[in-house]
């Protein structure tokens, strides 16, 4: 290869890695949340709904500067069962980081809970009371959660993968600050 791999526009990078660490927060604060029924519970869940509606917000502009910009191609030597998890990974990663948002409105919203972010932004509920249906959001909220920790965890070990053993320039693609691989020091 006599090129330099192809990166994600800088706009994509910031996002990504904004992102990474909010969802790595939420997933903790989520968590806390749960596991207390202290005072400190109140301020968590504020926080908590809050990033969740400006995750939402944010995975929307990020999937529109992915139809703008595209993806850089993996590389040709990957394997095929490799690149297909790549693509289905990263479709059930948009997918949790647009459900997961959606389904903590709406366990609020059927709770008749009122959805107040920082600075008082009010949410109007777009679902009626109902305890059947708290229930059902709030466990997909859950488990969701926990399916999409270990999506995150298992992406974390595919970069790492590919930035230590591999070298191939996928996660150099994504990083902030350019890295040498294997790709670019065959030049």
């Amino acid at each position: 290869m006599t090129s330099a791999p192809h990166r994600f526009a800088l706009i994509q990078r910031v996002l990504h890695w904004l992102m990474a660490v909010c969802i790595l927060a939420m997933l903790f604060i989520g968590v806390g949340m749960v596991s207390t029924v202290a005072p400190k519970y109140l301020p968590l869940i504020l926080v908590h709904k809050t990033m969740g509606v400006i995750l939402l917000v944010l995975v929307l502009i990020r999937l529109a500067f992915r139809l703008h910009y595209g993806a850089p191609p993996l590389p040709a030597d990957l394997s095929r069962p490799m690149k297909f998890g790549a693509r289905l990974s990263h479709q059930l990663l948009y997918g949790l980081m647009i459900v997961m948002p959606l389904l903590g409105l709406g366990m609020l919203w059927a709770a008749a809970y009122p959805v107040v972010l920082y600075g008082g932004i009010r949410i109007p509920a777009l679902l009626p009371q109902s305890d059947l249906m708290h229930t059902l959001l709030w466990n997909a909220h859950v488990y969701l959660g926990f399916a999409f920790f270990a999506l995150v965890l298992l992406h974390l070990a595919a970069g790492l993968f590919h930035a230590l053993i591999r070298r191939d320039g996928v996660f150099a693609s994504m990083s902030l600050l350019p890295l040498r691989d294997r790709v670019t020091q065959t030049k």
